[in-house]
């Protein structure tokens, strides 16, 4: 099985959805910013890349939304769940229309993020 790659700078959400979705046995990896993850993307090939991607909108280095557009160019079968501690109308309707699989707003339960993973597998 492939991982979910999880893509934010802060470690401790990181942290928090490696071992929500590890207790639902889907392996993860994990990356701070969005440089390393399109450095990964290239070294792995689209066949070897994540099962879904999960990322948050700002991070240094990059956004999250350039992130998506970007994976959705190599990778267009991996669904992308966008997560934002600054929710907007605007980066929400951007992120679904540029082939985001959902939107979600930080602070948010932990085993919603793990359902919205899984209904992205299904």
């Amino acid at each position: 099985m492939k991982p979910i790659w999880i893509v934010d700078d802060d470690q401790s959400i990181r942290f928090v959805l490696e071992k929500a979705l590890l207790r639902e046995n889907l392996p993860t990896r994990s990356f701070t910013n969005p440089r390393d993850v399109l450095l990964a993307l290239d070294a792995s090939g689209a066949d070897d890349g994540p099962q879904v991607l999960v990322t948050d909108i700002r991070m240094p280095g990059g956004s999250g939304l350039e992130l998506l557009d970007k994976v959705k160019q190599k990778c267009p079968g991996v669904p992308v769940i966008i997560m934002t501690g600054y929710a907007t109308v605007e980066t929400a309707v951007r992120a679904l229309k540029n082939g985001a699989y959902d939107y979600i707003t930080k602070p948010f339960d932990q085993d919603d993020l793990v359902h919205l993973v899984e209904r992205a597998l299904a």
